[in-house]
């Protein structure tokens, strides 16, 4: 199972090799990780995403993270109502005859073209993981020449917004 921690932390040199070396020493593989800073000067805020299946040792880790000195607040916010989101870089082949095609099957996941050359487009797109990857699935019989993930980024909802949703849409949630 995937756990979504963030961590907010001072933005510091060596944060990032101390909180990456923990996981290291614990046996955890980071699937993605994402560090920027927040809306508070000084301090930046990490996405980590880790593959774990023994709580145990989550709950270790998270003990861990909260004895770093520069780390300020540890969530688990795995089972937590979140918005995530990633960004997608693809390079994926083209000729001119196949260009409209691309668009097509770009645009009902709002993503763009954004750089066009000879025998190729640069394509963006942002949303949920799964978004991503089936995305990557329908343009990969192009062939693609470039691949760039920024990995997720994701913070909790707010329970507001969550039962705004919900009241508005009589009860099924819309995918944001």
């Amino acid at each position: 199972m995937n756990r979504v921690l963030t961590v907010l932390v001072n933005n510091r040199m060596g944060v990032l090799n101390r909180i990456t070396g923990l996981f290291l020493k614990r046996g955890f593989n980071i699937q993605s990780i994402t560090v920027g800073p927040t809306e508070t000067d000084g301090v930046s805020r990490m996405t980590i995403v880790i593959g774990a299946d023994d709580e145990r040792i989550v709950e270790q880790v998270i003990k861990q993270l909260h004895k770093q000195i520069d780390v300020l607040k540890v969530m688990d916010i795995t089972e937590q109502q979140i918005v995530a989101r990633e960004l997608l870089l693809i390079k994926v082949n083209s000729s001119v005859q196949n260009r409209a095609e691309l668009m097509a099957l770009v645009e009902p996941f709002r993503a763009s073209i954004i750089d066009v050359g000879r025998e190729s487009v640069t394509v963006q797109a942002t949303g949920r993981p799964d978004k991503i990857d089936a995305l990557i699935a329908l343009l990969r019989p192009y062939g693609v020449r470039e691949l760039a993930r920024t990995g997720v980024t994701a913070f909790p909802r707010d329970s507001d917004t969550v039962n705004e949703v919900i009241r508005l849409n009589k009860g099924s949630m819309l995918p944001i």
